[in-house]
Order: C-alpha cells, then structure tokens, then sequence
C-alpha cells in the first residue's frame, strides 16, 4: 500500500495529524497499516497520559494541604471572638466646634493655622476694636465724673445735716425761752420754719447721692459692657484640640456668628457602629469596649458605650416577618476613654477607618491581643 492510501486512512490520519508532543511519540509507536498495532498504541498513550494525571494528582493535594495549613495558622494568629464580643465597621469622629465672632467686626489678627494643636483659652485670633476701645474709654471718663459727682452730693448731705442740727437747736433754745417767758412765740415759729426748712434741704441732699449714684452704676455698667466686647473679639479656643480649618483671613470684615475656624474637641473621640437587632439588644450603656483603627491595628484603645439608637435604620417602614426583623440596624456610639486620649491627640484622628468590639457580657473577659494592647 502505497503512502497516500496509508494518509487517507481514519485510523492512520487520527495517530499522524496530531502535532503535539504527545502525539508525535504516538505517531512514532504506530507502525504502517497494522491492526495488530492498535493495542500497544493505546496502551503507550495511556502510560503517556496516566504520568499527567498522577503530576495533576500531587498538585492538588499539595494545594490542598498547603491551604489547610495556611486556614490552621491563621486560625492560630486570629482565634475566633467569644459570644460575648460583638464588632461593627466605622470610623473616628470627633466633635467640631466652630470658633465665631460674637459681634460684627475686622479680623485684625490671626494667630494659628489648620493642623495647629491649640489649648482651651489659647487666643486664636483678634478682631479689630478701635471702636470699642474708645467707647470704653468714654464710659471710663463718665464713670469718674460720676464719682466726682456722688462725692460732692456727699458732701452736701454733710453741709445739710449741720445745718439741720443747728436749726434743731435752736429750735429747742427757742421753746425754752417761752417757757420760762424771756422769748415771744412768734421767735419759736420762726426757728421751727428754720427746722423744717434744714430737713428738707437734707433730704433734698439724700436724694441726690442716690441719683449720682445711679448715675455712676451706669458708667460703670458701660465699662463692663465695652470690656466684655473687647473681650469677646479676643477668639479664643474653648477645648483643648486641632484647628481643622481656617475659614477667613487677615482684613476680612465678618457679621456677628461669622466663621473663623472649625477645630475638633479631641478630648471627645467616638466612634458610630451598626449592629443587626440581635447584637444591639445584648449591648448595655456604659459597657466597656475597645476600638481599633487600619492605621494602628495591635492597639485596641478603651472605650465606653454611650448611646444606643431608640430607632432602627436601613429597614422597612413596616417590618412583620422575622426575615425583615433581621435588617434592622441600630447606631450605637463608643467614646473613647478621655484619659487614654490625654498626650495622644496626634496618634489619634478623625476619620480614620477601624473597627469597634463591645463586651455585652460584663463578666466575660477580653481576649489576649485586646487585653494587653488597651494597657499600651
């Protein structure tokens, strides 16, 4: 039989067209139109072939092991929480305050900037009281001649009551003269005109202190009220935190609540999670609980649960299968222990990513890699 029969054969094309290796040593095996050949060819491709199987064989069960191990080690490194420990996803938040004018006014200085760690009662900025100033020293000048004018009205109440005490005396001279008949009575009128007319002009005397006085107390409350305003144009921080924006500038004229800068209370550094129906219930007020934050993963920083959500969220307006029981959320709030925030405030800051675990069991203990990372 020549070679093109031998190609045009089924049997002979299947053994020859293929061009992989494995079937070049086939077509090597596969003697020129021989049935008797067929066996051993097929037994050849099967050795060939089982030595694949076998390699593919020990690849998995390496990986299978090798995953096996991993999933022990890891379980090793992160033990599974007790029942007593819930967790939820959030982020560090702390309170803002924003540090405005009371009054409407120029900015005349600024004394920080964003980023800047300021102390309760540090002077922030300054605004321009010119005004104010010599309106507070016009109240000074007015207050003076006041006392100068409460002082004189003192002095006259003193003329006065002299001169009441010598009409009263001679007052009484005068009675004891027509007594004994050496005075007529129209003279003891007269000193009793005199009498009368010194103890009015000693009341009149009285009352005008009181005026003087009256008007010295409003000068002075004047001088109080130019004095706070000053004051209240002096911006101070009142918390201790960071200057988180600068909101004006030098030369701008602000109205009364303009903003100046928002800083964060970091003495108040909380963190917000959402818990399903089942965790939130366990969870009491004031049950202990850590954080930790992607930027420190080892710390788990203490903290304190001080509000529970009286609401659900992320849920139906009308939940009545256990289905949709199972969607309600509930916001509770962890507030970091303010001690352990004292002399950390750049450790710690708002918006950082992490993770909050409550204790709903205070008899139950913390595990060991967030036990002994709190004290840290």
């Amino acid at each position: 039989m020549n070679q093109q029969t031998k190609i045009d054969d089924p049997v002979d094309a299947t053994l020859v067209e293929p061009s992989d290796p494995a079937s070049a040593k086939m077509r090597d095996l596969v003697p020129a139109r021989s049935d008797r050949a067929l066996p051993a060819v097929l037994s050849g491709a099967k050795r060939i072939y089982g030595r694949g199987w076998w390699l593919r064989a020990v690849l998995v069960v390496m990986l299978l092991g090798g995953g096996a191990g991993a999933f022990y080690w890891w379980q090793r490194l992160h033990p599974p929480l007790p029942s007593a420990i819930v967790f939820g996803n959030g982020r560090l938040e702390a309170d803002e305050i924003n540090i405005d004018t009371k009054y409407a006014a120029r900015i005349a200085e600024i004394l920080a900037d964003e980023g800047d760690v300021v102390k309760a009662g540090q002077v922030v900025a300054r605004m321009d009281t010119r005004d104010l100033t010599a309106s507070l020293k016009k109240s000074e000048a007015q207050v003076s001649q006041a006392r100068r004018a409460v002082d004189e009205a003192n002095a006259n109440v003193d003329q006065q009551r002299s001169q009441m005490l010598l009409a009263q005396q001679e007052f009484d001279r005068a009675i004891y003269l027509v007594q004994k008949g050496f005075q007529t009575k129209e003279i003891m009128d007269q000193r009793q005109q005199q009498l009368d007319g010194a103890n009015a002009g000693l009341s009149a005397a009285n009352l005008r202190v009181i005026e003087f006085q009256h008007a010295l107390d409003a000068a002075t409350h004047d001088v109080e009220l130019y004095s706070v305003q000053i004051a209240d144009d002096t911006l101070v921080a009142p918390r201790d935190g960071r200057i988180q924006y600068r909101i004006a500038n030098i030369g701008e004229v602000l109205p009364a609540g303009g903003h100046v800068f928002a800083m964060l209370d970091t003495s108040y550094v909380y963190m917000d999670v959402y818990l399903p129906t089942e965790a939130a219930g366990k969870v009491k007020y004031g049950a202990d609980a850590r954080v930790t934050v992607d930027a420190y993963p080892k710390v788990a920083i203490p903290a304190k649960v001080t509000f529970i959500a009286s609401q659900a969220q992320f849920t139906p307006k009308t939940v009545e299968t256990q289905v949709e029981r199972d969607k309600l959320m509930f916001r509770i709030r962890v507030r970091i222990d303010p001690d352990w925030l004292r002399g950390r405030t750049d450790a710690v800051s708002s918006g950082l990513p992490g993770v909050a675990y409550l204790l709903t069991n205070a008899a139950a203990a913390w595990p060991a890699k967030l036990r002994a990372a709190a004290a840290q």
